[in-house]
């Protein structure tokens, strides 16, 4: 479990309900919340969520990814999350180098969240 002293890097869209409603329970910690289509997503950052994730990191249920052709669904995961940051599972969060990815009751009981 997370020490709440750690600061949680939240990776999301102010648009998504889920980032929304996991913020909501987040309110008592700090977290530096990175709107991926405002903010965008740095390449090392990228890198991380590839390493922990490989091709998991890629959200295959959003509207982006039904708008790509078979050609670009077919790049590399660091290419597609390079050119459209929108395409990352959602939520991702970070604390202390350690990756966790959705809002489930696995990356709850992680973080320590009730």
């Amino acid at each position: 479990m997370i020490k709440t002293e750690a600061v949680l890097r939240f990776f999301g869209l102010k648009t998504c309900d889920t980032c929304r409603k996991a913020l909501k329970q987040l309110a008592d910690r700090e977290v530096e919340v990175i709107d991926v289509r405002a903010d965008g997503v740095s390449a090392a950052d990228q890198a991380a969520m590839i390493n922990a994730f490989g091709a998991g990191v890629l959200n295959t249920r959003s509207t982006t990814w039904r708008g790509l052709s078979e050609e670009d669904r077919a790049r590399d995961p660091a290419a597609l999350l390079a050119a459209h940051p929108t395409l990352m599972k959602r939520p991702m969060i970070e604390v202390d180098g350690a990756w966790y990815q959705g809002w489930t009751p696995a990356t709850k009981a992680e973080i320590g969240v009730e």
